[in-house]
């Protein structure tokens, strides 16, 4: 249902607000370059720091901008069962083509609890759900035989795996087989990814170049091998620059300096330090991103 490259774009802050004119214009420049989905209040979102109020706005101004022209994938995950259910229904009436849900962080759930949050989100919403697992951030991994339970479950249609491990998304596919979309939680993984059956990435990268994530995806999928792998090598010291420090300081700060927002960010995140940015700069002019 949901394949390609989808963006997991950045919340544009001005003054302490969020810039909501800024997003929109985001927002068209990546419909405009060829992003395959766009997925508000993810983990680049920043959705950690948005208030409730913040939160739906942010998922209700995407929906009305993108009009039906790509699928839109609501962040709505949470580690409290019932604020994901509440958010998720929100994204819903919002209009939204699916939600994306992260691990419960901070409890640390066994398996069968993993399941049972799951189980309890897809039964209160009506709604095509991706499950995120991401343990190097929610401190908790859901292993393949819970995610092929899961995919027993009609409304769930697909996993943004970021565990790190092709195996562990190897394993997935093998289990899973058609009954999920295998989705890339790491950008510069997405290649090896999709070379063990997944279909596409849900992509900080994109933020700044749209257009050649989107082509590193399709080339693949159309039997375009050695293509797609010169454009993995060419992207890939930017995969490394976009994660020197705690994402998405580095992409908030790229898509700065290209003039695209302001590249403000919220406590506890900070700007970028300046090691950090004498590379990511570097890494930007010397792919002609910025002068």
């Amino acid at each position: 249902m949901f394949t390609g490259s989808l963006v997991a774009i950045v919340t544009p802050f001005r003054n302490g607000q969020v810039d909501e004119r800024a997003l929109a214009e985001l927002i068209e420049w990546h419909i405009a370059k060829g992003t395959n989905g766009i997925v508000p209040c993810g983990t680049t979102g920043e959705s950690a720091t948005l208030s409730h109020g913040e939160h739906n706005r942010v998922i209700e101004l995407t929906v009305e901008v993108v009009n039906r022209r790509v699928p839109v994938i609501a962040g709505t995950g949470s580690n409290s069962t019932e604020e994901a259910i509440a958010l998720t229904k929100h994204a819903k009436q919002a209009g939204v083509d699916g939600a994306l849900l992260i691990t419960p962080y901070y409890n640390k759930p066994t398996q069968e609890g993993l399941y049972r949050h799951y189980k309890a989100v897809a039964e209160a919403v009506d709604l095509p759900l991706v499950l995120y697992n991401i343990p190097g951030r929610t401190g908790v991994n859901m292993l393949p035989p819970t995610i092929a339970r899961l995919s027993a479950v009609q409304s769930i249609v697909g996993v943004k795996e970021g565990s790190g491990s092709i195996q562990q998304a190897s394993d997935v596919v093998q289990l899973c087989g058609d009954r999920l979309t295998v989705l890339s939680g790491d950008d510069s993984l997405t290649l090896p990814m999709m070379a063990v059956g997944g279909k596409g990435v849900i992509s900080t990268t994109a933020n700044i170049v749209p257009s050649e994530m989107a082509e590193l995806v399709k080339t693949f999928s159309s039997g375009k091998i050695a293509e797609s792998r010169g454009i993995h090598f060419a992207l890939s010291p930017l995969f490394t620059a976009l994660f020197l420090e705690t994402n998405p300081i580095p992409v908030k700060t790229a898509l700065g300096m290209m003039g695209r927002i302001d590249p403000e960010l919220r406590l506890p995140l900070c700007p970028i330090g300046n090691d950090a940015r004498e590379k990511l700069t570097e890494v930007l002019k010397a792919m002609d991103l910025i002068e």
